[in-house]
């Protein structure tokens, strides 16, 4: 005889015992979709739902499926308090890259990020021969831009903008395309490894990188495929939108802003798909990242 739901209520929200797991892992087979919601309330009430990994393995396809959905509900919980508090300890001279790779996991909490550093490391070694021979650093962006936005093909997503994947940095590796804001996160992050002066920029309506030398400033629009610019385009530019052009609208973007301009476009694109739990989630982020 299964054991019923009342065997739910044995406990608080303390660890459950051996017996209760038995009766929730039994549970977790019943077909009944209240059934289950209270299971998962209570595993998850709990606090620690490793001991269902093994079973995320069972034969039974239905309990396979629930134990990975409570398992990855868990893990991006988890994630979500981590970047929280990243947020909230550090100030303005947060790091980019752990902070871009702790918000890629509030979504894909399994993700590998020694792999993917381990890849922006190969991007960079393969450019780094071309760029030693540069004569100056317009010649060494062109280096740059041949390897990225040609031989590897990382494009803007003009087709989809507002596609949540454009804002978190292993799916745009992945795909190779993305929004402003994370291509030129991309740039900026390959361009440290290669110890090039390149920084985010805080253009209105738009996001820059800017390589800046004693004798060279030179913006680049990584979401156009990298294409080059001075700072009189730049200029022309506001003065010819809404903004207008003032001064510190082309000045340096702190880990902090890039990080909360990330989390912005991730809000909007989920109040545009109706994810409400999803905008909530951002939102709490943005609120931090103000403080």
């Amino acid at each position: 005889m299964q054991p019923g739901p009342h065997a739910l209520k044995t406990k608080g929200p303390a660890e459950t015992s051996a017996r209760e797991r038995a009766a929730l892992l039994t549970l977790l087979g019943d077909e009944d979709p209240g059934v289950y919601e209270a299971v998962r309330r209570r595993i998850l009430a709990g606090g620690e739902a490793e001991w269902l990994r093994p079973h995320a393995l069972s034969a039974d396809p239905l309990v396979r499926r629930r134990v990975q959905e409570i398992l990855e509900h868990e893990a991006r919980r988890e994630a979500d308090e981590r970047f929280l508090g990243c947020c909230l300890s550090h100030g303005q001279d947060l790091d980019l890259e752990e902070g871009a790779w702790l918000l890629a996991r509030t979504r894909y909490p399994e993700v590998n990020v020694l792999a993917y550093r381990a890849l922006l490391d190969v991007v960079a070694g393969d450019v780094r021969p071309r760029i030693a021979r540069a004569a100056c650093g317009r010649e060494v962006l062109v280096h740059l831009n041949d390897h990225l936005f040609g031989a590897l093909g990382y494009r803007g997503n003009e087709e989809d903008y507002y596609d949540p994947e454009n804002s978190y940095l292993n799916r745009v590796l992945d795909r190779r395309c993305g929004n402003p804001v994370t291509l030129c996160l991309v740039y900026v992050l390959v361009a440290r490894r290669l110890q090039l002066p390149v920084v985010g920029m805080t253009k209105p309506g738009h996001f820059l990188c800017r390589l800046q030398t004693s004798t060279e400033e030179i913006f680049i629009d990584a979401f156009h495929r990298g294409r080059l610019l001075t700072k009189g385009d730049c200029v022309r530019y506001l003065v010819r939108s809404s903004f207008g052009y003032g001064e510190g609208m082309l000045g340096p973007a702190s880990p902090r802003r890039i990080l909360g301009r990330m989390c912005a476009n991730l809000h909007q694109s989920y109040v545009r798909l109706h994810l409400a739990e999803e905008a909530e989630r951002l939102r709490r982020y943005l609120v931090a990242l103000e403080r």
